[in-house]
C-alpha cells in the first residue's frame, strides 16, 4: 500500500521559514518524480514544486522560485520542501505528491500527472 505522509507544517509570522517533509513507502521511490501542490478553500490545487527521481532537475512555480527548495533523499525515502520568506499568500494545505512514471528524468507540473497524493499539512503564514 502506498503512503505519503507529509509533516512540517505550522503557524509561522510572514518572513519565517518552514520546512515541510514527505516520507513515502509501498512504492519505489527512487523511480518517481515527487511534486508538492497546494490548495485553499474555493480554489483548485495548484503547483508549487516539482523534483525529477534523481534530483537532477527541480521545477517551480513563480510565486515561490526563490523563496522555496524542493530537494529529496532517496536512501530516506523522502521529499522535502524549504519555504523561506513565507507570506500571507503561501497559506494553504500542501500536499506531497508521486508520479511514478515520469517522462525521463523529469517531473511534471499538472497535478493530473501524478498518482499518489498525501493527506495534506497545514501552512499558515500570519501577517
Amino acid at each position: 500500500q502506498v503512503q505519503l505522509l507529509e509533516s512540517g507544517g505550522g503557524l509561522v509570522q510572514a518572513g519565517g521559514s518552514l520546512r515541510l517533509s514527505c516520507a513515502a513507502s509501498g512504492l519505489s521511490f527512487s523511480r518517481c518524480a515527487m511534486g508538492w501542490f497546494r490548495q485553499v478553500p474555493g480554489k483548485e490545487r495548484e503547483f508549487v514544486a516539482a523534483i525529477s527521481r534523481r534530483g537532477s532537475s527541480t521545477y517551480y512555480a513563480d510565486t515561490v522560485k526563490g523563496r522555496f527548495t524542493i530537494s529529496r533523499d532517496n536512501a530516506k525515502m523522502t521529499v522535502y520542501l524549504q519555504m523561506d520568506n513565507l507570506k500571507p499568500e503561501d497559506t494553504a494545505v500542501y500536499y506531497c505528491a508521486a508520479d511514478w512514471a515520469p517522462l525521463g528524468d523529469t517531473a511534471p507540473n499538472s497535478p493530473r500527472e501524478y498518482e499518489y497524493w498525501g493527506q495534506g499539512t497545514q501552512v499558515t503564514i500570519s501577517s
